[in-house]
């Protein structure tokens, strides 16, 4: 286990101040929910920085970095999206951080690397995630649709929206997350931005931009 009985009032208080700050982004999580990102923020201190998977200097400030700026994610998640492809997902950022938030939508981690994918299998069993499943497979070789699709530090805008399009159901989103200081217009061939969402309350956090066909 993760947590030990003797923490558990520190443990109430971080589930508490994680819903606190979930909801400053525009997202209401459960107590369960925040229970699990909490876990999941010790599974990528144990096993995920160590591996590589996530930078050294990111250990201290995994919270902010990591999980609250993927959760901006599960912000723009609408009530009849049903499924989701996390395009080279990694350390499983942000698909596993949204599919804790927003368990209705089912989540397909896509990353290429064997370790990274065994890593995703890992975090997806210890967290008892039945929502999400993982692929282990090139991006261009999918052949399911989805209603969103996510892409953080996959690609340039183009070649993000050139791997998600085909994947897009009528209607589908790409959500891409700019890096920060980064400013539109954004565009790419094919695509319309629907909305760009500014993080205010993250210092180290660029836009999100949301991209249909035109």
């Amino acid at each position: 286990m993760l947590f030990h009985v003797k923490r558990e009032p520190e443990i109430r208080a971080e589930v508490s101040r994680l819903r606190s700050q979930a909801s400053a982004l525009g997202v209401e999580l459960s107590e369960d929910a925040a229970s699990k990102l909490l876990r999941l923020e010790s599974l990528l201190r144990e096993r995920a920085v160590p591996a590589g998977m996530i930078a050294a200097g990111d250990a201290g400030r995994l919270r902010e970095r990591h999980v609250l700026d993927c959760l901006r994610a599960a912000a723009v998640v609408r009530a009849d999206d049903a499924r989701a492809l996390d395009l080279g997902s990694g350390a499983g950022l942000p698909g596993i951080v949204v599919a804790i938030a927003v368990p209705w939508l089912s989540v397909t981690l896509v990353e290429r690397r064997q370790r990274r994918a065994a890593f995703c299998e890992l975090a997806v069993e210890r967290l008892g995630l039945e929502n999400v499943r993982v692929r282990a497979a090139r991006i261009e070789d999918l052949t399911e649709d989805a209603d969103l699709c996510f892409a953080r530090a996959l690609a340039p805008i183009e070649e993000a929206w050139r791997l998600a399009e085909p994947l897009l159901r009528e209607g589908g989103r790409l959500v891409y997350f700019a890096g920060r200081g980064a400013r539109g217009p954004f565009s790419a061939p094919g695509a319309r931005c629907l909305s760009t969402v500014d993080a205010p309350v993250l210092e180290g956090s660029g836009p999100l931009v949301i991209m249909g066909r035109q």
